[in-house]
Formats: C-alpha cells, structure tokens, sequence
C-alpha cells in the first residue's frame, strides 16, 4: 500500500473553452489535443441551417457543433489537467455561452482569418465576464498570412493578450496554444490575487 504521506497530490482541474466563430477548426482542435476520444455533438449540415448558416470561406464544411465538444488533456508536471469544452459558434447557440463558461478558467479564441468578423462576438463575450483568454489563429491553407501583432490590432485585443499561431489538426500546436493560455491565466490570477494558491508554472512548461 503507498503510504497516503508521500503520494502525489490530486491533479487540479482547469476548464477551458475553445470558442471561435463557425468553421474557425474548434472541434478540430479538440480532437487532436484531447488524451481522450473527444464527445463531440456534430450534425449535418442542412438546406434548412443554410439560411442562417453562412457557408462562405468555408464552402467545404458538411457538419456543424450543436451543442459542444469535450475532450481531456493531462499536464503532468503541473499537476493539472484541462478539461477543454469547445462552444458552438453559431450565433443562433449563443445562448448556451453562460453555462459553458460557469466554472471556466481561461478561454482559446480560435480565429479563422477568412472570416475574421466572425471572432468579434466571442472576443467581446470573454472581455465582458473577465476570462482569461488567448487567441490562436487557425493557419489554412487558402488564408491571407498575418502577423500576430497584426491580428492583435485588427481585434482590438487587450495589450497583454497573447496571439500564437496554430495549426489546429497539429497536436503539437494545439497543446502549446493550452499552455500559453494556462500561463497567461496564471499570471493574471498571480497579478488579481497574488495570496491564491495556483500552479507553479514556468516557460519551460512540458506537456
């Protein structure tokens, strides 16, 4: 039996968000990162959904997140792990953003820069609740190039809001895009409330 005394202690649990405008890659970026198979809840997309579904910039997508995804990442030597809940991006779900954001500790906006608009609403929903959160932009293929300081004007971010860029079916990419975000919650959480006890993080974060 291990002695209760020198056991390691319970990993804490951070929820995250992965929000981001319709076909931004939010379900994508849950797959690939999730140490799990992922929950996700996708439907086909329907004559019925294109009338208040816009599909440009995104004429190949077939299937739309109707409720939300759910996948698991462990940091090991954090001793923390991410649930990581990925919101619907149409604005016809945006009702369900308050629920999903109960208990959250830190938000990703992923930003496709084909439909930029699209990332204003949750942007300005995570300003408006104070949640930490990082914007990843989803490199595709067919997408202008930017700079992050460039997406990071162009979204009239908060000057310490991080920008990283990311390819969202990249494991990888994905789980550095968490770990800035889990970083910059920290830190803010530190500079907010510098007696809390919170994870000891350092740059040299290892998933």
């Amino acid at each position: 039996m291990q002695d209760s005394e020198h056991s390691d202690p319970p990993l804490a649990p951070w929820k995250i968000l992965i929000a981001g405008g319709f076909g931004a890659g939010k379900t994508t970026l849950v797959g690939a990162v999730s140490e799990i198979e992922p929950l996700t809840t996708e439907e086909t997309l329907t004559q019925a959904s294109a009338r208040t579904d816009s599909l440009q910039g995104v004429e190949s997508k077939t299937t739309t997140t109707v409720a939300l995804d759910f996948g698991k990442i462990t940091l090991t030597h954090q001793r923390m792990v991410l649930l990581l809940f990925g919101t619907p991006g149409q604005e016809r779900f945006w009702f369900m953003w308050p629920d999903l954001a109960e208990g959250a500790v830190g938000a990703i906006v992923l930003v496709d820069t084909r439909r930029f608009a699209d990332s204003y609403p949750a942007v300005e929903y995570f300003l408006s609740i104070q949640l930490p959160f990082v914007v990843a932009v989803n490199r595709f293929a067919d997408a202008d190039r930017y700079e992050p300081e460039e997406v990071h004007v162009a979204l009239d971010l908060p000057p310490d809001t991080p920008v990283v860029l990311c390819d969202a079916r990249s494991t990888v990419q994905g789980r550095q895009a968490l770990i800035t975000l889990v970083q910059h919650a920290h830190a803010l959480a530190v500079r907010n409330r510098p007696s809390a006890p919170l994870p000891s993080l350092s740059r040299s974060t290892r998933v």
